[in-house]
């Protein structure tokens, strides 16, 4: 839910904080961009941390970070603050989002493992609709030190649920701790399922590698690799993380011409990528990852065509432009937030090896933090420079080739044992 909040408030607070700091352009690409930079880094470092002292103690971390930065933001005197504390947000995010859907991964029974994975993607799209909440209730004020420093609140209570969990029964199989983890297995499971699972777990550890990152460049590894990451470069190529940065502006060039209703326009779509997910959660351990895909990224891709073809027939701004882009852009989350968002993660914790999920996993955060970088800092000068109608049909060319990516790359891995894919 945190990292749906950090990058969701930037959407609202940005109207504001730009003319706090009479931001160009590209100022406020790289405000909003540093977060996914700090991503990347966190990614990394989280990556080696998780394998070498555990998921736990990795979200424990990443639960400091989010406070310090969460105080740091609202309190910022000027602009190179307030990206040092949205770095450290980022990397805070890197973090979780190395670990979080591993450590589900490794403590999910197979047929239910993308429902509980997609979980995380459900509270991710629930902390973008809490950020839309709060940048609407503050945006009269025109307060965006006030929409920062809620972020102080999720992120107490994250670093204190941290402590009630357990460390993954797998991480501690694979770092010779084997009676805490049957310990923790029995938890939820009873002796015989246990023993099945750690002699599995074993059979994997023994052919698993050793955990360097040169071991991503193996068989086994390129394979997780040219799946996991090839697939969140493109979620981002298809542009799913534009509308949730710059919502209020998309709305703004499509003549919303309040900053509170273009606010209202983007929690509208916040609110339906958040209930989109629940269809992903029923539906993704029931028909598969593909047909999910297949049906989702073809929404994505008819509503790009149309919002294209809208903008490039009305060269003006019309209410009728404005009513279309608010239709199309719901339409488009629907499509990803019911297949392409809760999959990317849900592949990121499945395709890898045990001792390689969690540099698997920040190696894919890594090529998330890349492309979402370079498309949210290259957005608002791409679509001032080619115009509207053209950016979007270059997000819907990208649809194209996540379609075939989906067809010719990824595998089906519903109901399968973590260590059934990995061999």
């Amino acid at each position: 839910m945190l990292y749906g909040f950090d990058v969701g408030i930037i959407a609202a607070a940005l109207l504001f904080v730009r003319d706090t700091f009479a931001l160009s352009t590209q100022m406020q690409e790289i405000v909003v961009s540093v977060v996914p930079a700090g991503t990347m880094a966190g990614a990394i470092v989280g990556g080696m941390l998780s394998d070498r002292r555990g998921r736990r103690i990795t979200l424990m971390w990443s639960g400091v970070i989010f406070i310090i930065g969460s105080i740091l933001a609202p309190l910022s005197p000027n602009v190179a603050v307030l990206i040092f504390a949205r770095s450290l947000l980022g990397f805070a995010i890197g973090f979780t989002s190395v670990t979080a859907p591993v450590y589900v991964s490794e403590l999910s029974p197979p047929q239910l493992r993308g429902t509980l994975i997609g979980l995380y993607q459900f509270a991710l799209t629930l902390g973008i609709v809490f950020a839309n909440l709060v940048g609407y209730w503050f945006a009269v004020q025109q307060s965006w030190r006030a929409m920062f420093a809620v972020g102080v609140v999720p992120a107490a209570v994250f670093l204190a649920l941290v402590f009630t969990v357990p460390e993954s029964p797998r991480w501690l199989f694979a770092n010779g701790r084997t009676s805490e983890a049957e310990r923790v297995l029995l938890s939820f499971t009873d002796a015989e399922g246990a023993e099945a699972l750690l002699n599995d777990i074993e059979h994997a550890t023994l052919k698993g590698g050793q955990q360097r990152w040169s071991a991503l460049l193996s068989p086994v590894g390129r394979r997780g690799l040219l799946i996991a990451v090839g697939f969140v470069v493109l979620q981002q190529l298809c542009g799913i993380n534009t509308v949730i940065y710059y919502g209020p502006q998309i709305f703004a060039l499509a003549g919303v011409d309040s900053n509170k209703y273009a606010i209202l326009a983007s929690l509208l779509v916040a609110v339906m990528n958040m209930l989109a997910t629940v269809i992903a959660l029923f539906l993704v351990d029931r028909i598969g990852r593909k047909p999910l895909l297949y049906a989702g990224v073809g929404g994505m891709l008819v509503s790009l065509v149309v919002l294209s073809t809208t903008f490039a027939r009305h060269a003006a701004v019309t209410r009728t432009t404005g009513i279309t882009a608010v239709i199309c852009l719901m339409a488009y989350i629907t499509c990803c937030a019911a297949s392409m968002g809760p999959i990317a993660w849900i592949l990121a914790g499945e395709v890898f090896p045990l001792r390689l999920r969690s540099r698997g996993a920040a190696a894919t955060t890594l090529g998330y933090g890349i492309s979402n970088t370079l498309v949210s800092l290259s957005f608002l000068s791409v679509i001032h420079r080619v115009g509207n109608a053209a950016t979007f049909g270059i997000f819907a060319f990208f649809c194209v080739v996540t379609l075939i990516f989906t067809t010719f790359i990824i595998p089906e891995t519903k109901g399968r044992e973590l260590e059934s894919i990995s061999a």
